[in-house]
């Protein structure tokens, strides 16, 4: 066996692996009781991985921590190139270092950027259903959320762009747009980003557009950052990215901005410098120069394997749960399943999965319209896990 074969057997077995996630204060699982009603509920549900971390990047983290000090921390030089050559290298995106800006995580990200280019009661775009989190902060923030619904033909979801070039005709503020789309899956095609690009920027609208699940894309398909296909798209995109989901290293903090406009920049760091959040995590500037510099081939890895856990939960469903529509995914671990075909509402069909399935599922309704008799499955786990969670499932389904 050869080292490159070596490390792929390695990667396997890790994936496989079961860790013990109790007592780590961890939402997906120390919080079953006061989310779900009961301990014994399989979580499947929060976008983290149940999947250790890359060992090269738990190296560095332990090396870190013996040095015994952790004192503020700043952005040193390092962690800008380990930012500029994964875009180089993965997503033929070439950056700039004066481009990029830190912060402790995209949800912090997009309330901050909200704030500094909208004021209380501007409309802002969204497109559900879509990761709610976005409609809590536009309403935290006592803005007016417009909605550009994507439309499902039956397959997969796609935009309306007319209603969309009417709502930033309207004189919508901002664009928060979801690339990868969290949780149909969608993975934009270059026509429908440039489509949208080219309305943000004749309607000179601000386009924010998170893309977190860059990384995270099935053969077939490519992520293409929308900043990255025109140069006089750079003066109104701000790209919020992270190596979180892509390495599970959510717990981190560490995200950052590309922000080419200098001023738009500029008022950023401000407003983050406002709120006293512009002092990196010193374990998350370790961790990510790790992940970007020393775990390609792990990533590699992993999109096999979560590859082979999609398969495996299509064709479970197919056959065994044909009452359920996998929306097949084109990118990210979280799969949107169809369950209308069970006749259940929103309530219904959230006793059904924590309390008869015992499999916690992010239920449709809290991703905005259209999502009511959806859920959402994160496949990210070993194998036996999600095995014993659709067995549940069909189990229950069979026993009514």
């Amino acid at each position: 066996m050869n080292q490159q074969q070596a490390e792929k057997f390695y990667h396997k077995k890790m994936f496989d692996q079961k860790t013990n996630r109790l007592n780590t204060s961890c939402v997906k699982w120390d919080l079953r009781q006061q989310l779900f009603g009961g301990t014994d509920v399989l979580p499947m549900w929060i976008a983290d991985m149940d999947f250790m971390a890359p060992p090269s990047v738990i190296d560095a983290l332990v090396q870190r921590a013996r040095h015994g000090v952790f004192g503020y921390s700043f952005v040193p030089d390092s962690y800008y190139a380990a930012i500029i050559n994964w875009l180089q290298r993965r997503h033929g995106w070439q950056v700039e270092k004066e481009w990029l800006a830190q912060s402790p995580g995209i949800v912090p990200a997009l309330c901050m950027l909200i704030r500094c280019f909208s004021a209380p009661g501007d409309k802002i775009i969204i497109q559900q259903p879509v990761y709610y989190p976005f409609s809590e902060i536009i309403a935290l923030n006592d803005r007016v959320l417009v909605n550009n619904a994507l439309k499902f033909d039956g397959q997969r979801y796609i935009m309306d762009f007319v209603e969309l070039e009417q709502q930033l005709a309207a004189g919508a503020k901002i664009f928060i747009f979801c690339s990868p789309h969290n949780p149909v899956g969608r993975v934009w095609n270059k026509d429908e980003l440039e489509r949208v690009g080219q309305l943000c920027q004749k309607y000179n609208t601000l386009l924010i557009s998170d893309e977190i699940h860059a990384d995270l894309v099935y053969p077939d398909h490519k992520h293409i950052p929308i900043a990255s296909l025109a140069k006089s798209f750079l003066n109104n995109i701000i790209t919020c990215m992270s190596p979180s989901k892509t390495f599970n290293l959510a717990g981190l903090q560490a995200a950052y901005l590309i922000i080419p406009n200098a001023e738009m920049r500029k008022r950023y760091e401000k407003e983050q410098h406002s709120l006293c959040l512009n002092y990196p995590n010193n374990f998350g500037i370790v961790a990510l120069e790790a992940a970007y510099n020393t775990a390609e081939s792990w990533l590699d890895e992993l999109l096999v394997y979560l590859a082979a856990n999609l398969k495996y939960l299509t064709e479970f469903i197919v056959q065994y749960i044909p009452q359920i529509k996998v929306i097949h995914p084109e990118g990210t671990y979280l799969v949107w399943l169809d369950c209308r075909a069970l006749g259940m509402n929103g309530t219904e069909l959230k006793n059904f999965f924590y309390q008869e399935a015992k499999v916690a599922l992010d239920i449709g309704d809290k991703f905005g319209a259209g999502g009511v008799g959806f859920a959402r499955i994160n496949i990210a786990c070993p194998r036996e896990l999600l095995v014993d969670g659709l067995q549940r499932i069909k189990d229950t389904i069979h026993a009514r």
